[in-house]
């Protein structure tokens, strides 16, 4: 039996009533009918619900799915899509401050990004409590170096089993190079963009590039909503809206780097950068995410700012009445009130685990803000306080990785035994990337830079 994963409507309804409580929609009326004829919730982790259900629950799906779209939301006017909307909103919105960056901060910010990914790849999906265990149990807690499943009792890894597609690559013991990652996929596509059509690229070149460069099966989540709807003749922005449920999730977040990285000393620029590639698959807080990661990437890529200003930057570059200018506010505050950084994940935890899904932007952007902040921007205490909350763990611990990497200014500022396991050497799907240097990647990146 095939099941798609991040596609099908029946999975795909529990999220949408899920996601339209959190923008302020009122889903029980629909919610009530979808029970009542039986249907399912949405999978807790994974893309897909393990059985299948009768034609008539998928059609009613798609249905209630559609109709779920059209419910109005009291957040609407705090929290636009529209880029002039955004900017209308924000009243410090930032001017270029000129700058340049290095090709030496550029390998360290790719490297660090690939580090943290890396780090966070085989307990992606893994609840918190399990994440700690299965460190506690290596004797690497708090971590400070890769995961490994060298000295973990059997009965735990039974019953707390590493990420399957992960688990071959990325403990400690059989690292060879930077396996292949979404995490990394992205960014190498957005330098491929920017290599063909420039800094003014437009939301539909980004639609363009994918379909020509980008596998559909390593799309997920939001991205794969988008991909479909292209192939069905939906075009961008509504590519974004159209049945996708995961529109306020990270997947945007994690392709903003290369927009921070070419516009050293311009978050604004960044950020609406970051917005055109966002369009085609997330609205909202969703887009707010991958903005705010690329102005705040902008600031550090100078050198010359500290990381609690690359953070005050990037947040003037969404709205802040919006949910994620709050969080980030929250996240600043729980990071500046606790010594110790687990206190922080758990009043994290208890303020969005019962609402939002582990691949929610609003959560993950704010424990990424959380760990640069109460690591004062030190590349290992970052990767691994980003990493040892939980959620999106690799994800996370690429964007903590990238900014610390970056503010590190130099690939060797950041410890060897992160560095060494990489070999200067990444697997990819994408174009011609496979087995890419970081070195590579930044001269590449650098040209970028400087193109008129």
């Amino acid at each position: 039996m095939l099941r798609l994963t991040w596609v099908q409507p029946e999975d795909l309804l529990g999220h949408e009533l899920r996601q339209a409580r959190l923008d302020g929609r009122s889903p029980s009326a629909i919610e009530a009918r979808w029970r009542a004829a039986g249907g399912p919730d949405a999978p807790e982790r994974a893309g897909a619900s393990p059985h299948r259900v009768s034609r008539y629950l998928r059609l009613l799906a798609e249905d209630l799915l559609d109709e779920l779209a059209d419910l109005p939301s009291r957040l609407a006017d705090d929290e636009p899509t529209d880029l002039d909307r955004i900017r209308s909103r924000c009243p410090t919105w930032p001017a270029p401050s000129g700058g340049t960056t290095t090709r030496a901060a550029l390998e360290a910010a790719w490297l660090g990004r690939a580090v943290g990914c890396l780090l966070g790849k085989p307990v992606e999906k893994l609840p918190l409590d399990a994440l700690r265990a299965l460190a506690r149990a290596a004797g690497n807690w708090p971590l400070a170096t890769y995961f490994t499943a060298v000295g973990v009792p059997d009965d735990l890894l039974a019953e707390h089993p590493w990420n399957r597609r992960s688990a071959a690559t990325s403990l400690a013991e059989n690292i060879d190079g930077m396996p292949e990652d979404d995490d990394l996929d992205y960014p190498l596509l957005n330098l491929l963009l920017l290599r063909r059509h420039g800094r003014a690229f437009t939301t539909t070149d980004v639609a363009r590039l994918w379909l020509d460069e980008l596998p559909p099966g390593r799309t997920f989540t939001a991205e794969r909503i988008a991909y479909r709807n292209l192939l069905s003749g939906v075009e961008p922005p509504y590519t974004a809206r159209h049945r996708n449920p995961f529109r306020e999730w990270t997947g945007a977040l994690i392709r903003a780097d290369v927009h921070g990285w070419t516009n050293p000393g311009d978050p604004a620029g960044a950020a609406e950068q970051a917005y055109r590639d966002a369009a085609l698959t997330h609205t909202a807080n969703g887009v707010y995410a991958a903005m705010f990661t690329a102005a705040v990437i902008a600031t550090a890529a100078t050198g010359d700012q500290d990381v609690h200003a690359c953070l005050h930057t990037g947040r003037s570059v969404i709205p802040p009445r919006s949910r994620l200018a709050q969080a980030i506010d929250h996240a600043v505050q729980l990071a500046r009130f606790y010594e110790d950084f687990d206190a922080v994940v758990d009043e994290l935890h208890a303020l969005y685990g019962p609402t939002h899904h582990w691949v929610h932007a609003v959560p993950n952007t704010a424990l990424t803000v959380a760990a640069l902040t109460h690591a004062d921007g030190d590349f290992t205490g970052s990767i691994r306080r980003a990493v040892s909350g939980g959620w999106d763990t690799d994800s996370n611990g690429a964007t903590a990785g990238s900014v610390a990497g970056l503010l590190a200014g130099d690939p060797a500022a950041l410890p060897e035994h992160w560095r060494a396991p990489l070999k200067n050497r990444l697997a990819s799907t994408v174009a011609d990337f496979d087995g890419t240097g970081f070195d590579t990647l930044a001269h590449l990146t650098l040209l970028e830079t400087t193109r008129s």
